[in-house]
């Protein structure tokens, strides 16, 4: 299936929650949905498309926005869904239920981002250390590291 083939399928797949498509580059396809919309649109790709593979998911701190986007990849290329959210209220619908591999990648927005997935089936940290600073999220513009202060054992005080 050529890329503008993919592109009319998806028009006609999501129809209006489908916000805008976009074709960057050969076998690149880009599709932009309301956060709502998430479940659904995943849902009708899946089966409509056979897309099912998300190779991975992306999040862009933009400054009042977080943009999401999810990669599904196949041999002709790939299909990239993007949506944003507000960074004052940052949630996203969990699509475990859709496809179930997404969890650790929801995971990932949570710790990295603070981004809060609802209804997430495994809302555990994935890659930050238990006892981790509430409200630290590596991966926002606006945080700030501060090293820790230096322990040498047996060193002065």
């Amino acid at each position: 299936m050529t890329d503008a083939e993919k592109i009319e399928k998806a028009k006609a797949l999501l129809g209006d929650r489908l916000i805008e498509s976009a074709h960057p580059a050969p076998h690149r396809v880009f599709l932009t949905v309301a956060p709502e919309n998430l479940r659904t649109s995943f849902a009708a790709l899946k089966s409509g498309l056979d897309q099912w593979y998300v190779s991975t998911v992306t999040g862009v701190d933009k400054g009042d926005v977080f943009e999401i986007l999810y990669h599904f990849g196949d041999t002709s290329g790939s299909i990239t869904v993007r949506t944003s959210i507000p960074k004052a209220s940052p949630h996203l619908p969990s699509l475990c239920a859709v496809i179930p591999g997404l969890v650790l990648y929801e995971r990932e927005l949570q710790d990295m981002f603070g981004i809060v997935v609802d209804d997430i089936p495994d809302p555990r940290n994935l890659l930050m250390p238990d006892g981790w600073p509430k409200g630290n999220f590596p991966l926002r513009k606006d945080w700030k590291y501060e090293r820790p202060k230096e322990i040498i054992p047996g060193g002065k005080a």
